[in-house]
């Protein structure tokens, strides 16, 4: 798939891209340059949320804990 930029640097997302990843207005995606290269990868919208199921046990309690530990230092 192919898009073009346009003159204000924008460009359209593939309607096959957007449904596959679940992406609408508002979204965020980030852009890694690595190399000579350059990936879009979507951001989820809940970071804890997405991060659910991808540790092994209590990994999100952990994760939770680190945030307030984070947020009592400041």
């Amino acid at each position: 798939m192919r898009s073009t930029i346009t003159t204000r640097g924008q460009t359209v997302i593939p309607i096959e891209i957007r449904k596959r990843f679940a992406l609408g207005p508002a979204d965020g995606l980030e852009w890694i340059v690595e190399g000579k290269e350059i990936r879009v990868v979507p951001l989820p919208r809940d970071p804890v949320v997405a991060f659910r199921g991808q540790g092994k046990g209590q990994s999100t309690e952990r994760l939770l804990d680190d945030r307030d530990w984070d947020r009592r230092r400041e």
